[in-house]
């Protein structure tokens, strides 16, 4: 059985809210043991993470990068950084912020950059935007349009989990993708 932790950090909710339905789409598929993870509580133990398979990061976009508490996450695994203990292993990462583009994708690519420096394999969001299928726009799976990983968007100040049925079906399907990549990566020869 595969061992997924999805590791993230959420100020107000609503990153732990698709951190949840990221979660609720990885359990569609067999064979994944999957463990929903603060990065605070992470940063604590990064040893831990050796245990792992692959990781999902996720954390909220504060002025154009990760919150300071997932960077701590990050900092704490240099020990591992040094003996490459995490390399081969695959990885993605969400962000959630209150503007449509809001710099999530400087998230996402720091994001990018820490698992590359670790020699894991990144995964993708291969969703197409529905829109373009005449779905309504916030309906659409994707509607933000982001390849290198999940994007959602919530109202400043809004309810934790006031984010449209389009952001909530792409952390879904979000989740199931990387469940199944996990899967076909670590099926044995």
């Amino acid at each position: 059985m595969s061992r997924l932790a999805i590791i993230y950090h959420s100020a107000h909710g609503h990153t732990e809210h698709i951190a949840r339905q990221v979660h609720a789409g990885t359990l569609d598929v067999d064979g994944v043991d999957v463990h929903l993870i603060r990065a605070e509580d992470m940063a604590r133990r990064p040893d831990q993470l050796v245990g792992y398979d692959g990781f999902i990061f996720g954390s909220p976009t504060h002025l154009g990068g990760v919150s300071a508490p997932f960077k701590g996450f990050m900092d704490s695994t240099g020990r591992l950084w040094r003996t490459q203990q995490l390399k081969g292993k695959l990885a993605a990462g969400f962000t959630v912020s209150s503007l449509p583009a809001g710099d999530k994708q400087s998230t996402l690519l720091s994001m990018f950059v820490f698992s590359m420096q670790h020699g894991m394999l990144w995964i993708g969001n291969p969703i197409l935007p529905e829109q373009h299928s005449g779905v309504p726009y916030d309906e659409a799976a994707n509607r933000l349009g982001s390849w290198s990983g999940l994007m959602a968007q919530a109202g400043h100040a809004a309810p934790a989990d006031s984010f449209v049925p389009g952001d909530v079906k792409t952390a879904r399907m979000f989740g199931r993708h990387f469940a199944q990549s996990l899967n076909r990566v670590l099926v044995p020869a």
